[in-house]
């Protein structure tokens, strides 16, 4: 949207907007210097940066995570714990977020296998649940016929920062300016994506045919409440604080996954409206 509604042209940006998507080692070329901006996870900032990738977070898209375990409405579930008591639910074991689940809730009652992607099997078989994202697989199994019930993972305590722009921390220091007017940029593309979404989902539908108008439609508005929040009402779209930072560092380490995290203050920085 920053980019067909010109903003980036207007901050005097040339942006090149490439392909990412599972396999793609994003967190890897920002820090190798081979990108100059990039979109992951926060918490593949807190793993990476102990590593030695110097990787700085400058805008977030979701201040609520959207990732989610989604199962068929007619079993009238009423909770995350309710999915694994039963039948079966597909994840991907190395997500941080399954580690919580373990350590939060009981899943021996379920069967764990490993999610392969698509909606196939959770249209086929009435006891099966998957990881997903609440815009995504979730509006494609509605357009199919199947109603799902989405439980967010952020209900259950664990929720990180989703679609994090990061910098290297050596550029964020050598192009400050550049930087700000590139979050500023995106915030103005997200600001009228919000809005008004049809232009630039017109523009994605060519891009990715397998989406259509009315899956398009949907998906904008159902992310649109985990995009806004007090936060970003206060501090703009994309604002991030210490104590989220903070508080996302404190359960990877509690889950093992990171033995020393690094402060809140070395993984972002507020630019402001």
């Amino acid at each position: 949207a920053a980019k067909q509604e010109g903003f980036y042209k207007q901050h005097k940006l040339d942006v090149d907007i490439k392909a990412g998507g599972a396999g793609t080692p994003v967190a890897q070329r920002v820090a190798s210097g081979d990108v100059e901006f990039g979109i992951v996870s926060a918490d593949e900032v807190l793993i990476l940066r102990p590593k030695g990738a110097d990787l700085v977070a400058v805008f977030t898209v979701y201040q609520t995570c959207p990732q989610g375990i989604m199962a068929r409405a007619s079993r009238n579930l009423s909770s995350l714990e309710d999915v694994f008591k039963s039948g079966t639910v597909a994840v991907e074991p190395g997500n941080a977020y399954v580690s919580y689940l373990k350590k939060k809730l009981d899943l021996s009652k379920a069967k764990l296998v490993t999610y392969q992607g698509g909606i196939t099997r959770f249209l086929a078989e009435e006891d099966y649940a998957q990881q997903c994202f609440i815009f995504s697989e979730p509006v494609a199994a509605k357009l199919k016929g199947v109603d799902s019930k989405v439980f967010l993972i952020a209900e259950s305590g664990y929720n990180p920062y989703t679609a994090v722009v990061v910098v290297k921390g050596d550029y964020l220091k050598s192009n400050r300016a550049t930087v700000e007017r590139f979050v500023q940029a995106t915030r103005q593309g997200w600001r009228a994506y919000l809005d008004n979404p049809a232009a630039a989902n017109e523009v994605i539908g060519k891009l990715n045919p397998a989406m259509d108008a009315p899956t398009l439609a949907a998906a904008a508005a159902a992310q649109a409440p985990l995009v806004e929040s007090d936060d970003t009402k206060a501090n703009g779209l994309g604002s991030m604080t210490a104590e989220r930072w903070k508080t996302l560092g404190d359960q990877l380490k509690d889950l093992g996954v990171v033995e020393n995290p690094p402060a809140a203050a070395e993984c972002f920085v507020q630019i402001g409206k």
